[in-house]
């Protein structure tokens, strides 16, 4: 009977146990161990501060205490109490993340080891042994004697000194999770930080010593007497030349010195603490690079022998293999015509069992004809690659941004401030989008909040909301059509102070502008769809888009123009004069390539990313395969951002957008409205026959002048009997123009 209890009450032991959840098991057991890790450390502590070796000390600490303290001792010599204390940030760390272990931890240990040699190298008297020193408790006890030991003896003195300092920086390195040049960056930072605040205090005290009261004996001592008499005439005191001559000279002098500005430091409190994303937080992107080089002499001989059966003789010289094509390089034969190579693509394309083939004839600078055929397994080309690589960091400039790789398999980067602005155009499914958020990702990773302003338009509402609430926004991105044409317009008033700016300073641009006041951002403005603007308001964006395109860059502002719609409607000729450097994705039909690069080619482009870039300057557009970046690493970098809680822009921002044009509206349109206005006011009489008379214009041209007025709210609707009433007056009058002749 016993043996059934017993048997019955294991199983019900056994079957609770398998009802706890295996986590909350793993969770409890490490609380459990944390817990106990952090009591025995600060008991070791409370046992190291206790014992002194005496009979009383051994009953405050017991004999455990006791022993303890004497292996801690001998362990880490005098730097026990620190070791004690990286066990109790062990067991928080236990306690909070659930880890044993992580590179935080690393680094801990690392630090707390360097300390130990430290101690045991540089702090015990010359002349003795660190090995000797941990046996009589000196230095950093045995385990830092030890490693001291051994370090004295590989390496010397200089070699200690240099591994502990290298030790230290990786230490601190892994506590921080940070690289060494971000580390670097928050040492120069922190440093920059001191020395303002030092020079503050400094200043500060200067300041107040130089600006105090020299004090005059005889007027303190009858001060106290007048004070403590409680005379009624208090005043008189501060009567004495002696008293009061001094200072005011002093602040005369001190005055001009203590608030002048300095403009070659303008402040930088709201991003000082802005951390730029880093590269790992891109997904590295596996691609197999491998060249078959017997299908690459298979082509080549495919090649020579359907140029041959057609009576033209050609070598191919070199071949070029990049993410998704191949390049075969030839020399046709003396006498032969380019255009008769060019004439055989179908031919080329069928015995080449390729999908599309495109010829280049000829290469730029080169004398050869580029045939670029398919490979059968599209290799993929990743942002994070790029933006690591050599030609990217050489570019240095907020303005820099990727864009993938040629055929050759060479990064392909570029400047906005050498486009100045960018045509992207392609139809559905091509890569525009992956194209645009290449961009941006380029940018983000370049340039903080300060440096850079983004407007993003966004009418299909799916691309670019993922940005919403970065800080490099000057307003929500904009979704609506409406509100587009009316941001564009704002775009151009701050175009339009910028160059008042520069002609109060005597510069021409915006970097040289920068270098003599606070600096202005630059500003980027991408449009995702145009189609769909010049759908809703076609004059209005088509009238910002040139004037931004034209005048736009000396002021730092530069636009990005997206599209899947590339016809002669939507991307204009004026907008085509005005945007120099473009991108065509693979398009349906030739014509739509023409529309965007002015000769055809986009049209045999493969998709996924294959693009035909042509900028501003180039002879020819070159192939190159976008760099693929990911919606998660979008995800990753955008919260990265935004989890700095930096400002953030609302959607409030467009009517003080709207408001600020509105002010601006009053006498747009004709040259004479003020003067019209004016007449209309100060006479009460408002008719178009009136206008004509006062101003000496035309019919038309008064009759606009009245319809403006009207739009305006200045004046009234033709009543029943034909007559306007005037609605502001005077006083409003002059209000409404001092704020245009403002804006």
């Amino acid at each position: 009977m016993a043996k059934k209890k017993s048997s019955a009450v294991k199983k019900k032991i056994e079957n609770t146990r398998q009802q706890v959840d295996p986590a909350l098991q793993n969770v409890i057991r490490k609380e459990i161990i944390a817990v106990v890790m952090f009591m025995a450390a600060v008991f070791i502590l409370i046992s190291l501060e206790k014992f002194r070796g005496t009979a009383g000390d051994t009953q405050l600490i017991g004999i455990v205490g006791t022993y303890l303290t004497r292996f801690m001792q001998a362990m880490f010599g005098s730097a026990a109490a620190f070791a004690a204390f990286s066990l109790i940030l062990w067991a928080i760390h236990i306690g909070y993340y659930r880890l044993y272990w992580s590179v935080k931890m690393a680094g801990l240990a690392l630090l707390t080891v360097t300390i130990l040699v430290y101690i045991s190298t540089f702090e015990i008297p010359l002349g003795i042994d660190p090995w000797e020193a941990a046996r009589k408790g000196l230095g950093g006890g045995y385990i830092g004697g030890g490693l001291a030991y051994i370090c004295m003896r590989m390496v010397g003195g200089v070699g200690t000194s240099i591994v502990l300092v290298l030790s230290g920086l990786v230490a601190a390195a892994l506590m921080l999770e940070k690289s060494f040049s971000e580390l670097g960056r928050s040492l120069v930072g922190a440093g920059r930080f001191m020395k303002e605040k030092l020079g503050a205090i400094l200043f500060y005290e200067i300041e107040v010593a130089e600006e105090s009261p020299v004090k005059n004996p005889k007027t303190e001592s009858r001060m106290d007497q007048e004070i403590n008499a409680a005379e009624p005439d208090l005043l008189s005191v501060h009567t004495p030349l002696d008293f009061i001559d001094v200072p005011l000279r002093t602040r005369e002098e001190e005055k001009p010195v203590a608030v002048e500005p300095r403009p070659s430091a303008p402040p930088r409190s709201q991003f000082q603490k802005y951390t730029k994303p880093n590269l790992d937080m891109l997904s590295l992107m596996e691609t197999d690079r491998t060249i078959d080089k017997k299908h690459i002499k298979d082509s080549i001989a495919v090649l020579e022998d359907t140029f041959t059966s057609f009576g033209i003789t050609v070598k191919v010289n070199q071949v070029s293999c990049g993410p998704a094509v191949t390049r075969y390089e030839l020399t046709p034969a003396p006498g032969v015509k380019v255009s008769r190579i060019i004439s055989l693509t179908d031919d080329l394309q069928l015995n080449l069992a390729a999908p599309g083939i495109r010829i280049e004839a000829p290469i730029p600078g080169k004398s050869a004809i580029g045939i670029e055929v398919p490979r059968t397994k599209v290799g993929s080309v990743g942002l994070r690659s790029i933006l690591a690589s050599a030609a990217f960091r050489k570019l240095n400039s907020p303005l820099a941004f990727a864009l993938g790789e040629d055929i050759a398999g060479n990064p392909v980067v570029a400047k906005l401030s050498d486009m100045p602005h960018l045509l992207i155009a392609g139809s559905t499914g091509s890569g525009k989008s992956v194209c645009l958020n290449s961009i941006i990702m380029s940018l983000l990773f370049n340039a903080d909040p300060e440096e850079l302003k983004l407007v993003f338009i966004d009418p299909k509402m799916v691309e670019l909301t993922i940005y919403n609430g970065i800080p490099h926004l000057l307003t929500p991105v904009v979704t609506d059509p409406k509100k587009a044409s009316l941001v564009l317009r704002w775009m151009t008033t701050e175009m339009e102070k910028r160059y008042k700016l520069f002609s109060e300073q005597g510069v021409r641009d915006i970097s040289r502008y920068n270098q003599a006041a606070p600096p202005l951002p630059f500003i980027v403005i991408v449009i995702d769809e145009l189609a769909d603007l010049m759908m809703v308001a076609p004059v209005e964006v088509e009238d910002s888009i040139c004037r931004l395109a034209q005048m736009a860059r000396a002021a730092g502002i530069h636009l990005i123009v997206a599209t899947q719609r590339p016809s002669v409607d939507v991307v204009t000729g004026i907008i085509k004069a005005n945007i120099p450097s473009r991108i065509a994705f693979a398009v349906s039909s030739q014509t739509d390539s023409r529309t965007i690069l002015d000769i055809g080619g986009a049209e045999k482009l493969l998709g996924k990313g294959d693009m035909l870039f042509a900028p501003v300057g180039a002879v020819k557009p070159y192939r190159v395969q976008g760099a693929f970046v990911s919606d998660r690493d979008i995800e990753t970098v955008v919260d990265f951002i935004k989890g700095q809680m930096l400002v953030v822009v609302d959607e409030g921002q467009f009517d003080e957008i709207e408001d600020t044009l509105d002010s601006m509206d009053y006498g747009q349109g004709d040259d004479l409205f003020w003067d019209a206005v004016r007449v209309v006011v100060e006479s009460q009489k408002a008719s178009v026959s009136f206008l004509q008379r006062r101003l000496r214009v035309g019919y038309a041209r008064a009759a606009r002048l009245m319809d403006l007025m009207e739009e305006r709210g200045i004046v009234s609707a033709i009543d029943n009997n034909k007559k306007r009433e005037i609605i502001i007056d005077e006083i409003q009058l002059e209000k409404l123009y001092s704020n245009h002749k403002l804006c």
